[in-house]
């Protein structure tokens, strides 16, 4: 059976957090042995000048 009213999770950070300096913080051989740790992605979106291409 589906659960049609079932909430999307959002994924947080705890408040008061440095989300750069903890985001980019590397795994110790100890976590990365025991599985503890998340696999971080940061994706960019150029706003100001977006990539042309030049036809010639």
């Amino acid at each position: 059976m589906i659960k049609r009213n079932a909430k999307k999770k959002e994924p947080t950070i705890a408040n008061g957090m440095d989300d750069h300096e903890e985001l980019d913080k590397k795994a110790s051989k100890e976590e990365i042995e025991n599985g503890d740790f998340t696999k971080v992605v940061t994706l960019s979106y150029d706003e100001i000048e977006p990539s042309h291409e030049k036809n010639t």
